[in-house]
């Protein structure tokens, strides 16, 4: 190690090198700034605030900084039915329409990038386990090819920032044909709305409250919520998104509403912070455990981290990209399956889980390494009609500063 210090199994010297690395990203105006946190061992081992949260204000990137946290809100949401499905009020293999009649007696595209029109009946109900892996046949605008894309925007509008109440919403999604029949492939979707809004039936409850009660207040996540009220707007990062053709960093923003509106997305809503999303992942690294509290068997978390495509549905891209090539999908997580074919993309040992947001987001919780990164910015990307058409190939400038921490924490591990 030619005396290198080491901290937490990792050397000093090259870690401090990160910082300046991701630094340089904002400096080129790729990205507006970024909060990185890395965990091994049982202690922060570095966390960095780098950049602006409002760059027309100046107000720097804190530790404490709020983040629109978008599909990092899934495995969560996915937590909270698998609690359920321990008490026994829920089973992997239970039809949906047990609690969401909107979605009886649904259609499937003949062609999925086909008429929305031309359709034969579904050869079965959409299962919990369906929804939990991204295989119901329910489809998102912005993931979608061809008319079915549009009718997603039409129908439902944009992914984020809705004003109807689920119960309509869940009216008009079983209005829409599904892409593929339940089952037959991983396509991702609004199926983790759905299972938000599942479980609040379940509970009789909003999913917000669901979750408070049983995740964000016994792990202590007190900025985690569906909502941010006034007096945590300076803490906000404001939303940016690099134009394709240069210049600077345009401001997208969207004014978080005067009180709690009844949607809360359960697969992308969520507001966060690093240290709050690290006792989230602790809890997943620890099997369903952390400092003391236990919320569900460790053997539920195994579940919930064991891939579960099979080897046919791993060999489609995902947004464009060989996705599966290295990882496979559980029941709301990601996992990586060939740790040397993950290389392409960033980096992590066999087992390591996790799963990013459309904003740039991303956690991973490596049990092999007993280590946990957590990287927050936001970057706007494409999520209308036919986005995945666009996005194919493509990695805008700030994307690329995601694998370079992940590998640069990585390249620091000592034994």
């Amino acid at each position: 190690m030619d005396g290198a210090q080491v901290s937490g199994g990792l050397d000093r010297e090259a870690l401090a090198q990160v910082p300046g690395a991701l630094q340089g990203f904002v400096d080129q105006g790729a990205l507006s700034g970024i909060v990185s946190l890395v965990w091994r061992r049982g202690e922060v081992e570095q966390v960095n605030a780098l950049g602006w949260r409002d760059v027309a204000a100046k107000a720097p990137m804190q530790r404490d900084t709020l983040f629109r946290i978008a599909s990092m809100t899934k495995p969560v949401t996915s937590l909270a039915a698998l609690m359920l499905i321990e008490e026994g009020k829920l089973k992997l293999d239970d039809p949906v329409t047990r609690w969401i009649p909107e979605l009886s007696d649904m259609q499937v595209l003949t062609d999925p990038t086909g008429p929305v029109d031309d359709t034969s009946p579904a050869p079965r109900d959409i299962t919990v386990e369906d929804l939990m892996t991204h295989r119901s046949g329910l489809a998102y605008a912005f993931t979608s090819q061809g008319p079915i894309a549009q009718a997603h925007e039409d129908v439902l509008g944009p992914p984020l920032g809705h004003q109807v109440t689920p119960d309509e919403w869940l009216e008009r999604l079983g209005t829409l044909p599904l892409t593929y029949a339940p089952g037959r492939r991983f396509h991702y979707s609004h199926a983790t709305e759905v299972l938000g809004f599942l479980v609040g039936r379940v509970e009789g409850k909003r999913l917000g409250e669901v979750l408070k009660q049983r995740i964000f207040d016994p792990l202590g996540m007190s900025d985690t919520d569906f909502w941010a009220p006034a007096e945590k707007a300076d803490r906000m990062a404001r939303l940016y998104q690099a134009p394709p053709e240069g210049g600077p960093l345009k401001d997208v923003s969207w004014p978080e509403p005067p009180r709690r509106l009844p949607f809360e997305a359960g697969g992308g809503g969520l507001i966060s912070t690093a240290d709050d999303y690290l006792k989230f992942a602790r809890l997943m690294l620890g099997r369903g455990e952390v400092d003391g509290v236990r919320l569900v068997r460790p053997e539920t978390v195994d579940l919930m981290t064991a891939n579960r495509l099979t080897e046919e549905q791993r060999t489609h891209d995902f947004l464009g990209m060989p996705f599966w090539m290295s990882q496979g999908f559980g029941l709301g997580v990601s996992m990586i399956l060939d740790a040397d074919k993950h290389q392409w993309m960033g980096a992590g040992a066999e087992g390591a889980f996790g799963w990013p947001g459309a904003f740039g987001t991303w956690w991973q919780a490596d049990p092999a390494e007993d280590m946990i990164l957590i990287y927050l910015i936001q970057d706007s990307m494409p999520l209308g009609p036919e986005a995945v058409t666009a996005m194919q190939g493509q990695r805008p400038n700030g994307r690329v500063a995601l694998p370079v921490f992940q590998k640069m924490v990585y390249g620091a591990l000592r034994k």
